[in-house]
């Protein structure tokens, strides 16, 4: 099996402290320069099975050779939401989210769905 293909899944939920509520329930953990490098590239939508890809540390993104929409959330060490970005379009580059340290990159759609807005608290919970 090629390093690309390795999947990183974790049985870890991301849960929002502020509402109370599960925000994905099968993480995908890109924690190393190799999978933050490859992240969701080339894939045709989030892999079968994962709700979410958490990419630490980071502080920006850019939607180069994805192929599909996604929502990105920004949060810093403290997991607290700093920036939003709702159906993040490919080939789109991010802002450099000062004190970011986090990236939760979930389908497109999600943030609205599951009501996440800035100041929420997020944490991966085993």
């Amino acid at each position: 099996m090629s390093k690309r293909t390795k999947v990183e899944t974790h049985p870890k939920t991301i849960f929002n402290v502020t509402k109370n509520k599960v925000v994905v329930e099968n993480l995908q953990m890109a924690t190393n320069p190799w999978t933050r490098f490859w992240g969701l590239m080339g894939k045709p939508g989030m892999p079968e099975g994962v709700d979410g890809l958490w990419i630490e540390p980071c502080a920006d993104i850019h939607s180069f050779f994805l192929r599909f929409e996604f929502d990105a959330v920004f949060l810093n060490k403290e997991g607290e939401v700093l920036h939003l970005m709702e159906r993040m379009k490919p080939w789109r580059i991010s802002k450099f989210v000062k004190g970011g340290r986090v990236v939760l990159e979930m389908d497109g759609g999600q943030i609205a769905r599951l009501g996440i807005q800035l100041g929420d608290i997020l944490q991966i919970q085993h």
